[in-house]
Order: C-alpha cells, then sequence, then structure tokens
C-alpha cells in the first residue's frame, strides 16, 4: 500500500517519550547498528524524522577507549540532543567505568547492549549471552546506574533461545536497578535476524513495568509500526536494517502515525540530494581512505530500487577516492528519471 487513508483507533498511542530530563520529539528511533549507525547517518535520520539515536556498541576493555575506531564511535559532534552512546561489555566495573569515561566525553544517556546476537561479541560472554546469567545482569545494571549521573537504558532479546525465554525476569531486574528504558528486540539470541520477530513477549514485559517500553524487531513500514505499537503498547518503535538506504522512513511512520495517511516516496531528485549530503559529512568523518570504503555499502543501499543500481553498485565499489566515488554518484543520478522512488518491500530485498 502506497496510498490512502486508514481508520485509526481512539487509543492511538501517544507520539512522546521521555528519558530522564529529555523528552523525545517523537517515539521513532534509530536501532544501534555497527558499522552503519555512524556520527554522520544518525545526524541524517534525525534530520529526517527519527525522534532518538544510539551511537555504535562501544567496548567496555579501556585498552580500547582511545583508539581511532572507538573514538570516531562516540563522536557526537554536532549532533542533535539527546546524546546517547551504547556501551558493551560482561566486567560490571569495566562497563561502570566506560560508562563514566563517556559521560566526562559528553554522553547524556548510556545504553547497555545485551542485545547483540554476533558470535564474536556473544563469545566474549557480552551481548545477549548476558541473558543467561542473570545475577551478572543484575549486577551489571546496578554498577552501571550507580556509576553515573544521567540516564542508563537496556537493549536486549527475549532470551538465549526459544527453550530459555527470560525476558520478563530481564526487565524485572533492570526496572529495579533504576534502568529507565527497555528496549526489546522479539527474538532470542538463537535466532539472530532469522524468522519473524514475536511481539507477545514485548507485550507482556510493557504490561508489568512502569518504565517506558521500546519495540524492535522487523518494523519495515508505517503500517508496521503501528500495528506493533498498537499490538504491543509499548511506548515506541526502534528501526534498524529497514533505514538502510532509506532514512526518510522515520517522517514516514511519523506522518501515518499522526494523520492515518501516507506520505508520497521521495522524488528521485530529493534521494541524491540526501545522498550527496550524507557523502560529503561521511567523507570529512572518515576521512578519504576509510571515507570512500565505509561509504560503499551505504551507496549500494540508496541506489538498490533504482534502475541499474546494482550494475552501478558494482562498478562504483571499484574506485578508491572520494572525488571518484562522488562524480560516479552524480552521473548515475544524472540517468534516472525524476520521479518518485519506487520501494521493493523490505522482505522481498532481504530474499534478492
Amino acid at each position: 500500500m502506497n496510498s490512502g487513508r486508514i481508520a485509526l483507533p481512539q487509543t492511538n498511542p501517544s507520539l512522546i517519550v521521555q528519558i530522564g530530563p529529555f523528552v523525545l520529539r517523537n517515539n521513532i528511533f534509530v536501532a544501534p547498528m555497527a558499522g552503519v549507525t555512524d556520527r554522520p547517518f544518525r545526524q541524517l535520520c534525525k534530520e529526517l524524522g527519527a525522534g532518538y539515536a544510539v551511537s555504535e556498541m562501544a567496548a567496555s576493555n579501556p585498552k580500547l577507549w582511545e583508539t581511532e575506531k572507538s573514538t570516531r564511535r562516540i563522536n557526537h559532534e554536532g549532533e542533535m540532543e539527546p546524546k546517547a552512546v551504547q556501551i558493551a561489555g560482561a566486567d560490571p566495573q569495566m562497563l561502570a567505568d566506560c560508562a563514566r569515561y563517556n559521560v566526562d566525553k559528553g554522553a547524556q544517556i548510556i545504553d547497555i547492549n545485551m542485545g547483540c546476537p554476533v558470535k564474536k561479541v556473544c563469545n566474549a560472554w557480552c551481548g545477549s549471552a548476558l541473558l543467561r546469567h542473570e545475577k551478572l545482569v543484575g549486577d551489571i545494571l546496578d554498577a552501571v546506574v550507580n556509576a553515573v549521573d544521567v540516564p542508563v537504558t537496556l537493549k536486549f532479546r527475549t532470551g538465549w533461545d526459544r527453550a530459555n525465554k527470560n525476558a520478563l525476569t530481564i526487565a524485572k531486574i533492570a526496572e529495579a536497578a533504576g534502568i529507565q528504558m527497555l528496549t526489546l528486540h522479539g527474538r532470542t539470541r538463537a535466532d539472530g535476524y532469522k524468522g519473524d520477530a514475536e511481539y507477545e513477549t514485548i507485550a507482556a514485559v510493557k504490561s508489568m513495568v512502569g518504565i517506558p517500553v521500546v519495540a524492535n524487531g522487523d518494523i519495515t513500514s508505517p503500517e508496521k509500526a503501528k500495528y506493533v505499537l498498537d499490538f504491543t503498547k509499548a511506548d515506541a518503535v526502534m528501526i534498524g536494517r529497514a533505514a538502510q538506504g532509506r532514512p526518510w522512513i522515520f517522517r514516514e511512520i511519523e506522518h501515518f502515525l499522526k494523520t492515518g495517511q501516507f506520505l508520497p516516496p521521495p522524488l528521485v531528485s530529493e534521494v541524491r540530494g540526501k545522498m550527496q549530503s550524507h557523502l560529503l559529512e561521511h567523507y570529512a568523518f572518515y576521512g578519504e581512505f576509510l571515507g570512500v570504503r565505509t561509504a560503499r555499502k551505504h551507496i549500494g543501499w540508496y541506489v538498490q530500487d533504482l534502475v541499474g543500481g546494482e550494475e552501478f553498485r558494482q562498478q562504483m565499489n571499484l574506485l578508491t577516492s572520494c572525488e571518484e566515488q562522488l562524480a560516479a554518484v552524480n552521473s548515475f543520478f544524472d540517468r534516472q528519471a525524476s520521479e518518485r522512488l519506487q520501494y521493493r518491500p523490505f522482505e522481498e530485498k532481504l530474499a534478492a
């Protein structure tokens, strides 16, 4: 469905969420994604309607704090407030120290990662691996909350696997520790990103806690966002993969939740303009060598729904300078008709 109107229930959820002293502009958030949600991308999403964004995952090991990679990940210079940093680790004291370090660097909200399913993270007993150790979860949350005077939030999954789902217990531990918002991905660690996210557990968590709950997982369209909010009664939704190459999804969802109407897809000319601005910010942030290489994935996502997009992506990946890359992008868009972008369903893109 690309146009039209549907009836909204009288109990349409509020678009406003508050985390500590911060009243967010809406309840449509950007998910932290390693290698994706750097400062230029977060800022672009906020400009296009996202009410909140969290940084890429920052390691709690102090040996890594001053590395070039870590420094970039927690760079919030000029970013719209609030500035939120996600931290990851398995040692309560190291995580507490990491939280203090990031607050000293300007973080206004600390988010703790207990949701990442990636093997190299879980093998270090970080991310969603922590869900197997409920006492350690409590120790970590207590340590971090007591270490800083800014709001602390938690992102987690429904459990380790489908036979060991303990999201309700983790939510109770988190609320008792003083966590101020929960983000729950509707999959277990064993699920990874496969299969469909389930929302029953998110609804159950929301019904038993008194702090904001954010629903995450498979929210790919305005209609899906509204469905998930209605079904779970969650306070907000978090968008991850569906925003890759489509950062305007946040304004589309916001408009739909407010009015019940669909915004038309953006003109190809607008996509070109947003992409160019994004690339220039990206190059300035990373520099020549890393900039051209880390921009490739973003360009591929932007052009995947355009005529000749896949062929262009393959050719563009051979270029090694920002100047060449930007010129190639401009040449590609010169060949596009000035019409509205037509999306493929997100699920179809995953299968492609």
